[in-house]
């Protein structure tokens, strides 16, 4: 995608991304860069010359960071993947302001090296995990028998998703990351700065924890178990801690190379300091640890990232999801029933308000993306417009498609119940007498979202429909629509078809006149809700809509759900 041009719109942009894009940049330029300087490169920029600013003031060529974390300790589910998408969308929105001339990077950070402390529930051989409880998550093992450890089988599972989804990122393993040095310089630094880092950590813990806690979590060379006992010794020259091991009594570690673990709040200071992250999103439950770990970060000579911090996800119960529960949908299950797209769209939307992860989601979701997208692509009409601020522009990083679907997602399922369409063929056959000379390959994502919408009928809708019996005023109503579309030319389109469904609503008095819909989609199609009806008639086919309520006024319908 091309970001060349855009710094003036991204300035004005009033979405979530570029809000946190341009505190992002006010951070860069002001770690990086002398006050001459800053003024400098925020003119320059400010009047699309970014890339004179970085070849003027080379301190801009260092990557920005972004990073997000991912608990290795249970499978990956949805908030997972919004730990990534959203860094995502603002990296994007600060490489349209910057135009794209300011390096960038993601981290996805793996805490594989976590002790293994609470046994997922939705895992096979629970008691095979139980036997390695509290060794690094990078050395229990695998409970499906398939990678060498746990952690590498939740890693995999990760990446292939991210990988999936067409994400730009660099990952980091804990495990790796400590064993390989890289956090070493940090390490020796806190274990220099115990005293300091323990200031800030004891005022924040119970009186009982208060009495035994160390940042240095002893990975034990006996049990090789994450240990959690106090430091009795340091001894700052050779890099060591002295602590009691359970299984080997008094012993004595270097804090580098992997030998310890560093506790989570910690971990994080570390984190941002030695890879010198410069943006990080977390959940609004972690507010109070992100401002414990700024803290920590200073103590080690770090500067805090920008941090953003976006409501959680629920369950159907209104239950915070959990990775141990394995409650909420799955990355696998919205990918059954919902475009990727639209799992992005849903991560894009309000991440301040707290919003259920469940399956009644999917539709509206992807009826809203389809939305969105159909206005931003009206809105290339005019050439010196790019909606920046449209949720399209987020989720499609920039270059969303120049098609949508001329078929909504819930006139699909609807389409699908009415005509008992088991095979995408069968609907497709409805999509070309609607929309002639429409293909698989000439429409690529209505015929992605055909499958999802078959799935879907068959997964929740059709278990789920309750026909009932028309009223005498709603048979009535019904019987004059019948009237009405048999006049009605066989080439009649949908706005033609829906104002005759209005007029025999009103013609009948319902007040409101919701009620005469809510009652077409319960006595035709066994639900409370459904599409624009005049849109589903007209790719229904205006006979068989006929006959669909002929069947409805009988009562026909309610007795064949019931045989």
């Amino acid at each position: 995608m091309s970001l060349q041009g855009l710094s003036h719109q991204a300035r004005q942009a009033k979405s979530w991304p570029f809000e946190q894009a341009r505190l992002l940049l006010e951070r860069i330029l002001r770690l990086r860069l002398t006050d001459a300087e800053r003024d400098l490169a925020a003119s320059l920029i400010g009047e699309g010359k970014a890339a004179q600013a970085v070849a003027t003031l080379p301190a801009l060529n260092k990557p920005v960071v972004f990073q997000c974390g991912f608990g290795a300790s249970g499978l990956p589910h949805m908030g997972t993947f919004g730990e990534a998408a959203r860094p995502t969308m603002v990296r994007n929105a600060f490489r349209a302001l910057t135009e794209d001339q300011v390096p960038t990077k993601l981290i996805v950070f793996s805490d594989d090296m976590d002790g293994l402390r609470k046994i997922p529930d939705n895992v096979p051989n629970r008691e095979m995990l139980q036997e390695d409880r509290d060794k690094p998550v990078s050395s229990v093992r695998d409970p499906f028998g398939e990678y060498e450890s746990f952690a590498h089988h939740n890693n995999a599972r990760l990446r292939a998703f991210l990988d999936g989804f067409g994400f730009d990122y660099e990952f980091k393993s804990s495990t790796e990351t400590y064993r390989s040095g890289q956090f070493d310089a940090v390490l020796l630094r806190m274990l220099e700065r115990f005293d300091a880092v323990q200031a800030v950590m004891l005022p924040t813990l119970g009186e009982e924890r208060r009495a035994t806690y160390s940042p240095f979590l002893p990975i034990s060379p006996i049990s090789g178990k994450v240990l959690q006992v106090p430091t009795l010794g340091r001894d700052v020259a050779k890099g060591t801690i002295v602590f009691d091991d359970p299984d080997g009594g008094r012993t004595e570690l270097p804090v580098t190379g992997g030998h310890v673990k560093i506790q989570w709040r910690p971990d994080w200071a570390v984190r941002w300091t030695a890879l010198e992250v410069d943006f990080e999103a977390s959940g609004k439950d972690l507010i109070d640890s992100v401002r414990v770990s700024d803290k920590l970060t200073k103590v080690l000579g770090g500067v805090p990232p920008v941090a953003f911090h976006f409501e959680l996800f629920m369950d159907e119960n209104n239950q915070k999801i959990s990775k141990s529960k394995g409650n909420g949908l799955t990355m696998e299950e919205w990918l059954r029933y919902g475009a990727p797209e639209s799992l992005a769209y849903y991560m894009y939307q309000s991440p301040k308000s707290a919003k259920r992860l469940y399956f009644d989601v999917i539709p509206k979701a992807t009826d809203e993306y389809l939305q969105q997208l159909d206005a931003y692509n009206r809105a290339r009409t005019d050439a010196n417009a790019v909606a920046l601020d449209n949720p399209a522009w987020h989720v499609h990083r920039g270059a969303p498609p120049e098609q949508g679907s001329p078929v909504s997602f819930s006139l699909l399922l609807n389409l699908v119940s009415a005509a008992d369409a088991s095979t995408k063929d069968i609907l497709w056959g409805f999509i070309q007498t609607y929309i002639p000379g429409a293909t698989p390959e000439s429409q690529p994502l209505l015929d992605r979202l055909s499958d999802y919408a078959i799935n879907y009928y068959e997964d929740f809708v059709k278990p789920s429909k309750t026909f009932r019996l028309a009223s005498d005023q709603e048979r009535a109503a019904m019987e004059d629509l019948i009237a009405r579309l048999k006049a009605l030319p066989a080439s009649a389109d949908a706005e033609a078809i829906q104002n005759e469904v209005f007029e025999a609503g009103k013609a009948a008095g319902f007040e409101p006149l919701r009620a005469w819909f809510t009652a077409l989609y319960e006595v035709l199609l066994g639900q409370s809700q459904g599409p624009r009806f005049g849109s589903f008639a007209a790719i229904f086919g205006l006979d068989r809509t006929i006959a669909l309520i002929e069947l409805g006024v009988a009562g026909e319908l309610v007795a064949a759900a019931k045989a």
